[in-house]
């Protein structure tokens, strides 16, 4: 194997890796040091180099899995701080918290809504249950109730209605 000029390297085919790096990690700065970690590759497996002539896909090869190994160390670092008051900070100020406090007053506002159901008229109750609770569209209910279409559409506007009023007496703003 004949000596390689890694400069002549870089000169020929270090615009190309730079393209391919960035490619991947979009970022230029980040695309420049994988790019001077493919060399350093290069570099210390210059002696398993067989064909000359496929050099360069040899050197975009590594570039390609350089920069995918340094996006996967970027990801583990922004998901496993090491520092454990960044850790506390994390699950103090976390979203997971703020979710489940809403998922929770979603389901309290549901239940709200149920027992206000029973308050309504029965042909209100009837479209507003096959709307919200099965997910019946209005000729659906229609069919279900062998009424019209437009009689489901006025009585799920009134049923609406009358549960915003009841929910307002019942729970004054």
């Amino acid at each position: 194997m004949a000596y390689i000029d890694f400069d002549e390297l870089y000169r020929i085919h270090g615009k190309k890796l730079h393209q391919i790096a960035y490619r991947i990690t979009k970022d230029r700065h980040l695309a420049e040091d994988v790019v001077q970690e493919t060399f350093i590759k290069a570099y210390k497996k210059a002696d398993t180099i067989v064909d000359e002539h496929k050099i360069g896909s040899w050197l975009s090869a590594i570039a390609a899995r350089t920069a995918i190994d340094y996006l996967r160390a970027e990801k583990r670092r922004r998901w496993l701080p090491s520092d454990q008051s960044i850790m506390e900070q994390i699950f103090s100020d976390c979203d997971v918290e703020q979710s489940l406090e809403k998922e929770v007053e979603i389901l309290l506002f549901k239940e709200q809504i149920q027992h206000l159901l029973y308050l309504l008229t029965q042909e209100y109750q009837q479209v507003l249950v096959l709307k919200l609770q099965y997910g019946l569209k209005e000729n659906e209910i229609a069919s279900k109730l062998n009424i019209k279409s437009g009689t489901v559409k006025t009585r799920l506007h009134r049923a609406r209605k009358q549960l915003k009023k009841v929910m307002s007496e019942k729970y004054p703003a």
